[in-house]
């Protein structure tokens, strides 16, 4: 099947007055029609700029210094302002994590959600009201016309998130870019975001791309996931054999440090010692090397990220030659 979405040896650097930070390191993936895709990793890793960079949403002091973003068969990166402007909003769009943030709080939840409709799918005032009420009663808010009139800060945390699925949804896209969308709200709503989220995505046969630091909401959502540490991706595969077969260290530690309902009731979480490395641009070998238990001097030499098994990559020499006792 054609991805909908490839991404190729994307690279992303900061640009501050007398320094170039990469953040984003040679990144290659792709979104298949209809698919869930989760990239997961710590904060700061660069998932979430990874995310912005697809639709040209990056801040003024970020640069694309090479790689190709082709969506739907066009190169989004060689596409001006204009002619980005016709896919974003319409063919893909995004689900922002600061929801609080995201809508403008001096118009009413019914002028914001309008305006998305008249200009991309060019419906009359009337028209695109009557809309913008079937997308709210979609995402499950009762009393919509009650909803249309009311301020941003009239609504719950949920609500107002709820309402942003409407809003990207809105244009039947073909891809949604959900970036951290349950943040700061608590674990009940969470849950049924993500639930809704993915009703949505096989009612409308759309593909997702979610960006999270959670590694327990992927089990159930995602067909594949991709694990990002340092800039770097360290491992893709299915969702069932990221779980099942971990490969790389750095997976296994995050798996560690979650409960999960079949562990022992004994069983204690661990954390992953030390931190992130700063600079870390600068190290040629395994970024993850400081903090990992399976480490070895050979580790401190360049990794290549390659597919050791069918449909499953890893940064990892010694999970590739099979070194690290596999997990079941």
């Amino acid at each position: 099947m054609e991805s909908l979405l490839k991404v190729k040896d994307l690279t992303i650097t900061f640009i501050d007055e007398n320094t170039q930070t990469v953040v984003v390191d040679g990144v290659d993936f792709h979104v298949k029609p209809g698919e869930v895709l989760c990239i997961v990793g710590e904060s700061g890793c660069g998932k979430s700029v990874t995310a912005l960079s697809i639709l040209g949403l990056l801040s003024p002091n970020a640069r694309i210094t090479s790689g190709s973003i082709v969506f739907n068969g066009q190169d989004l990166l060689e596409m001006n302002e204009k002619e980005i402007d016709q896919i974003r909003g319409s063919e893909a769009t995004m689900v922002f994590q600061d929801v609080m943030n995201s809508l403008n709080p001096v118009l009413t939840i019914g002028s914001q959600l309008t305006e998305v409709i008249r200009i991309h799918m060019g419906y009359d005032k009337k028209r695109a009201r009557e809309y913008a009420i079937e997308m709210i009663k979609k995402v499950g808010l009762p009393d919509a016309e009650t909803v249309m009139k009311k301020y941003p800060h009239m609504l719950s945390g949920g609500m107002q998130q709820r309402v942003m699925i409407a809003m990207a949804l809105a244009c039947e896209p073909k891809l949604i870019i959900a970036d951290e969308p349950t943040t700061a709200l608590d674990v009940t709503i969470q849950l049924q975001i993500m639930k809704l989220l993915v009703e949505l995505q096989k009612e409308f046969h759309m593909s997702i791309l979610l960006i999270t630091h959670d590694i327990g909401l992927v089990a159930e959502l995602a067909d594949r996931v991709i694990i990002m540490y340092a800039g770097q991706f360290m491992e893709e595969t299915s969702v069932y054999r990221l779980f099942e077969h971990p490969a790389h260290p750095y997976t296994r530690a995050l798996l560690e440090s979650v409960p999960c309902i079949y562990d022992d009731p004994n069983k204690k979480l661990t954390s992953i010692p030390g931190t992130v490395p700063e600079n870390y641009q600068d190290i040629e070998g395994c970024r993850f090397y400081g903090r990992c238990s399976y480490s070895v001097p050979a580790c401190k030499e360049k990794q290549i990220y390659s597919e050791f098994m069918e449909g499953h990559f890893v940064r990892c020499h010694r999970a590739e030659k099979g070194e690290i006792p596999f997990v079941s």
